[in-house]
């Protein structure tokens, strides 16, 4: 019997491209089921992050008119990764193995097949990588690699080129599930689970409809959420400037006082230099010190839900999707 897969596309006003999405994914499903590499249950989950436009209404049909395609309405926006993560534990325990994929049909779909012939080899991670960013522009490029060579000398272990294009065994959900973050980055989270696993190469597309959900400002700040995330080399380093500052201020001292025995100096600059490179360097010092104790706890303290689920529509499994994780 062939596993149960269960694919999640989280879906932000997408009402333009989502027919052609799940039209798409509905003759990948016949295809991976009348090749017995996947079970008939298997299904595609829509989860709705909130839009504004029809694209709630649009899943809804879906669902109304093929049993494949299930839905799952987040009662706000609460952003891509945890959409990504509120399909993801809402499945866990009803499938075998789940992708994870957005709905703009960048992700080649037909890569689905090699993910599921690893899987089927004994990786529990498949991760799809893209094999060119020559569709890119020059700044996109650069601002990307960029990113993926700041992480990695951050610490966090990424894998270069990858988005959110996975393939998960329900044995890694059930342990992405023990982790608790609240600043969600999940590129560099489901490497720490461990398990076996490979990389399958893709070549991405162009957007088929509407416009990217992830202008330089939301790239921007998903980059920063990423780092500090799985990083506190920045606090670190704030540290560190403190520290020379403080070196530094001494030495400042020092030669003020001197200057002032040569007589070269003029009324008051000694004790205003003094005061401000000491106080200056005494400041950093200890909001580095501060820092390193707010960056371990911060994450903690609030204990957010990371996203409420309002409904899922889903035909042949019960279960229950959890409503504050």
């Amino acid at each position: 019997m062939a596993d149960k897969l269960y694919m999640i596309v989280p879906c932000y006003n997408e009402e333009e491209v989502l027919p052609e999405t799940a039209r798409r994914l509905r003759e990948k499903y016949t295809s991976l089921i009348g090749a017995g590499l996947i079970s008939p249950d298997s299904r595609v989950v829509f989860v709705n992050d909130g839009s504004r436009d029809r694209t709630w209404d649009i899943i809804r049909e879906l669902h109304a008119s093929d049993p494949v395609f299930s839905g799952i309405d987040l009662a706000r926006n609460s952003g891509h990764q945890n959409a990504v993560l509120a399909g993801l534990m809402s499945v866990r325990d009803i499938c075998d193995v789940s992708i994870t994929m957005d709905a703009d049909l960048q992700d080649d779909i037909n890569a689905i097949d090699e993910m599921l012939a690893n899987y089927y080899e004994g990786n529990q991670v498949v991760y799809g990588v893209r094999s060119t960013r020559k569709t890119d522009t020059f700044f996109k490029r650069f601002t990307a690699r960029s990113f993926y060579r700041f992480m990695k000398a951050m610490g966090a272990d990424v894998v270069y080129d990858h988005a959110d294009f996975r393939l998960m065994s329900a044995r890694v959900l059930h342990e992405l599930a023990e982790f608790r973050e609240v600043n969600l980055f999940l590129r560099g989270l489901v490497p720490l689970i461990g398990f076996k696993s490979c990389i399958v190469y893709y070549e991405r597309h162009e957007r088929f409809a509407g416009k990217s959900k992830y202008p330089f400002g939301k790239m921007l700040s998903f980059a920063v959420n990423g780092i500090t995330s799985f990083s506190t080399k920045p606090l670190k380093l704030i540290t560190a400037i403190g520290f020379i500052m403080s070196v530094i201020s001494a030495c400042a001292i020092i030669w003020a006082f001197i200057v002032k025995l040569l007589g070269h100096s003029e009324l008051g600059w000694s004790s205003t230099m003094c005061s401000i490179w000491f106080i200056g360097g005494i400041q950093i010092l200890a909001l580095g010190i501060i820092g390193e104790y707010i960056g371990k706890i911060y994450a903690e303290v609030k204990r957010r839900p990371r996203y409420i689920v309002a409904e899922f529509i889903n035909d042949g499994d019960n279960c229950d999707a959890e409503k504050n994780p």
